[in-house]
């Protein structure tokens, strides 16, 4: 992570006010409503706008998939530290029914995914670890089931001059 981004994701209410003022998050009205201070969890929600809306009147299909894109890379960034690469690796969302009114994503990094990451990349290995979430409507059905792969590896140590 460069020393900016560093600077803008230092904590969980600054990474939070960073990404409710992304242009792809305004423009699609997506808001970041919670970050654990720990980094662990998140919450982001959609409510169904003009601008967010299809043809016949549900959400978009781009803008559930730009709900839940960058928030598991962002958070796997912060709890491991700047010793990995980590990047959005391949996605998928399937569209279980049409999504109206306010829909809602929760992420979660369990200790177990973490460790089972960092035992996995110890050797200087890349890992693909894999989630799947599901973005839900308001009265808890399921609009979309989403699943990220990311690619995860440990920096090799620099040779000291």
């Amino acid at each position: 992570m460069n020393s900016t981004i560093r600077r803008w994701f230092a904590s969980a209410s600054s990474m939070r006010h960073v990404m409710n003022t992304f242009a792809p998050y305004l423009g699609a009205g997506i808001k970041a409503t919670h970050i654990a201070d720990d980094f662990s969890t998140a919450t982001v929600e959609m409510k169904q706008r003009w601008y967010n809306t299809n043809y016949v009147g549900t959400h978009f299909g781009g803008s559930l998939y730009s709900m839940v894109d960058p928030m598991y890379m962002l958070l796997l960034m912060r709890k491991l530290g700047n010793d990995y690469v980590v990047w959005d690796k391949a996605a998928s969302i399937e569209f279980v029914r049409p999504g109206k009114g306010r829909v809602t994503a929760h992420f979660e990094l369990t200790e177990d995914k973490l460790e089972e990451i960092r035992q996995a990349t110890a050797g200087g290995d890349k890992y693909l670890p894999e989630w799947t979430l599901d973005v839900v409507d308001e009265s808890g059905e399921i609009v979309a089931k989403v699943k990220k792969v990311l690619y995860v590896r440990k920096k090799k140590a620099r040779a000291k001059s």
